[in-house]
């Protein structure tokens, strides 16, 4: 049987754009919570809330708040922010006024940031209060002047804490720059009818959204995706989950990315959801105390993140019981850790999803009533209206159980890269097939198993070694809590592997002679690794995929290898 399959065709696609979809969500469940954001210091009679009738009130004003400031369908406005409830507004406010929204990585230095406006030819930036983290006002002003096209800075409050009372307005403006709250005042200067008739001239296939990959080599590409892109993969796996509108969702994961912004807002709202955003970064013991302060049922995390969770030592004082469902993505969840996030954490219809960025993003995934082994192995199925299949080197579907690039392909693959055409084309083949650079197989379920990154993919003495496997086998060991396997230059084999561990807490110091006696008579001797690189964390993406390129990097200097 050829590795391809089609999702079902059981859930309909939304034929309608961001805004009208909504709209036709506030309509039915105005009354209802739609958005909580948890104050700074935790206190949770000083959080933020909005019902969905509040949050389009607040949205349509921004929304005329830019149509006054003469924004055009097709501009481009930037958002460099961690996590808030502006970020969600300014988020539906773009989409009802076809203004493409950029989701500008906040992890992004000035050079980055510059890059980015440029590329895109951005008309506005949103800007995060700086922090202990980032100078994002500085930096913003640096890209105002050294770019043409950039015309506004718009700066956001920061954040609140229950001893403030209130929000703390945006600093002040000097030319070329503005506040949230003097944007959203420049509302009365357009009538309420101005959003509906700029959101009449909208349609489904219109761009709404740039996010910029973060590639390992070069810069970054920015893919274009649009209303029917996003909408309906947010749809889709909200569907595939069993939200109700009775669902609240906690989103500790970054909006910049689609796993915030889609999976979680876009998924959540177009089933009538709440949303609750536990910080504007991650802290697992906020994300606890978010779903237990108010009452989530739903969780999002990468691996790490539920692995971070379940370390705390006060773990097991947390409420937990109201959560039954969740996502993880970016990798593969070890199967310890997937025991005790169903068992311990309640989520006993947890879901793994898998895409990426271009795919708007997720392609395949787990559903209820899975196996734990399909959702520890597998990332699940091809998702309704999309097609999957893994294709050799020459092109061709290869046989269910062989190994090679995944593609995808349907509704969710991207417009392209942002004015890149030829690195579009190199993504996108003529058929329309997304090539995700991923190694996977299909069993005979039509379960997708992936085996890694082409390009991670280890080759020692001729043997091909897929990281993947041997992290799950490491993860068995007593005395890890994470573990990231990467190959290293080596002279006489080409490369060799290494462990790079974070120990659980109080476990004694593992060596490669450890290791090596650990995987004795149970890994062939070529998949064990040589070298052994205990570590406090591994340096992560802002969507919280681990950077193997960089701990390769880290690695060869430190050993001294030549690659």
């Amino acid at each position: 049987m050829l590795a391809s399959t089609a999702g079902d065709t059981d859930i309909p696609l939304l034929e309608e754009t961001i805004g009208t979809n909504f709209a036709r969500i506030v309509e039915r469940f105005g009354e209802r919570e739609a958005l909580v954001e948890a104050a700074a210091d935790g206190d949770a009679a000083a959080a933020r809330r909005w019902t969905f009738r509040e949050l389009d009130d607040d949205v349509d004003g921004l929304a005329r708040g830019l149509l006054a400031a003469g924004v055009e369908a097709g501009e481009r406005i930037g958002i460099w922010s961690p996590n808030c409830a502006e970020w969600t507004i300014l988020q539906y406010a773009t989409a009802k006024i076809g203004a493409i929204l950029v989701n500008v990585n906040p992890a992004y230095r000035t050079h980055e940031l510059v890059f980015v406006v440029k590329q895109n030819g951005m008309r506005t930036l949103v800007v995060a209060p700086s922090d202990k983290n980032s100078d994002y006002v500085g930096m913003a002003r640096e890209a105002l002047a050294d770019c043409p096209a950039l015309r506004e800075l718009v700066f956001l409050p920061k954040p609140v804490r229950a001893a403030d009372g209130a929000f703390e307005p945006g600093i002040p403006a000097s030319p070329g720059e503005s506040t949230w709250e003097a944007l959203a005042a420049r509302a009365d200067e357009v009538p309420p009818s101005s959003v509906a008739q700029r959101a009449a001239t909208l349609a489904l296939g219109d761009p709404i959204n740039i996010q910029y990959t973060s590639g390992t080599t070069g810069f970054p590409k920015g893919a274009t995706l649009t209303h029917r892109n996003i909408l309906n993969n947010g749809f889709a796996i909200g569907e595939l989950l069993g939200y109700t509108e009775a669902d609240r969702v906690v989103i500790p994961v970054p909006f910049y990315h689609c796993f915030g912004m889609v999976i979680g807002n876009l998924n959540a709202f177009s089933h009538g959801c709440a949303t609750i955003l536990p910080g504007r970064g991650f802290s697992p013991a906020a994300t606890l105390k978010a779903v237990q302060d108010f009452g989530g049922t739903s969780l999002y995390g990468v691996p790490t993140m539920f692995i971070a969770e379940l370390a705390l030592p006060d773990f097991a004082d947390y409420r937990l019981d109201t959560l039954r469902t969740g996502v993880m993505a970016g990798s593969l969840c070890p199967i310890e850790v997937m025991k005790r996030v169903i068992s311990d954490m309640h989520m006993e219809d947890v879901a793994i999803c898998y895409g990426m960025t271009e795919t708007s993003p997720v392609s395949t995934m787990t559903r209820h009533g899975d196996s734990l082994a399909q959702r520890t192995e597998t990332v699940g199925r091809t998702m309704p209206h999309l097609e999957s299949k893994i294709i050799g080197a020459a092109g061709d579907t290869l046989e269910r159980g062989q190994i090679g690039e995944l593609c995808t392909r349907g509704y969710a693959v991207m417009a392209g890269y942002w004015d890149q055409p030829d690195k579009t084309a190199e993504a996108i083949d003529a058929d329309g097939w997304m090539h995700t650079g991923d190694l996977a197989r299909m069993d005979e379920d039509g379960y997708v198993i992936i085996e890694g990154r082409i390009k991670d993919m280890v080759i020692r003495g001729g043997e091909n070694i897929y990281p993947r496997e041997i992290e799950e086998f490491l993860y068995q060991h007593p005395s890890i809590q994470d573990v990231q396997v990467i190959g290293v230059p080596d002279q006489k084999y080409g490369e060799e592997l290494m462990a790079c561990i974070i120990l659980k807490p109080g476990a004694e110091p593992l060596d490669a002679d450890a290791i090596a006696e650990f995987c004795r008579g149970r890994l062939a001797h070529y998949k064990v690794p040589r070298y052994v690189d205990l570590r406090a964390s591994f340096p992560m993406t802002v969507s919280g995929k681990v950077r193997k390129v960089e701990m390769r990097e880290e690695a060869i200097a430190r050993l001294g290898l030549h690659a």
